[in-house]
């Protein structure tokens, strides 16, 4: 039963996916949906974290927008996502970056690395 499951979600991977980690700035295209349009909506901030795995992996991206944190939570694999471009890489030492919720400004920024 188990091999049954692990070809099927096989099939559901996408097949190219930026290299991105947590602390990454990174700018997420996704599908909207209105009525009976579809737009693509950009959102860019810092990746609080990467969990699951096979197709069931989500990422978190945390933006400030007019003074307020906004989070959102994407499934890897969806066809929502249209793509995600990394910005710029962050240096962090976490797996999860909950501490950046409580900072503002400065504070919550992520060093870069520079190559």
């Amino acid at each position: 039963m188990n091999e049954i499951i692990k070809k099927i979600e096989a099939a559901e991977l996408k097949s190219e996916i930026a290299d991105f980690r947590v602390g990454d700035t990174v700018r997420v295209s996704a599908k909207i949906k209105e009525g009976n349009r579809e737009r693509i909506q950009v959102f860019e901030g810092t990746v609080l974290k990467r969990q699951g795995g096979s197709n069931r992996e989500t990422f978190t991206v945390r933006k400030f927008s007019n003074g307020v944190g906004v989070e959102k939570t994407w499934p890897l694999h969806s066809p929502f996502v249209e793509k995600i471009e990394v910005v710029r890489r962050g240096k962090v030492r976490r797996a999860k970056l909950y501490y950046l919720r409580d900072r503002v400004g400065k504070a919550a920024k992520v060093k870069e690395i520079v190559k």
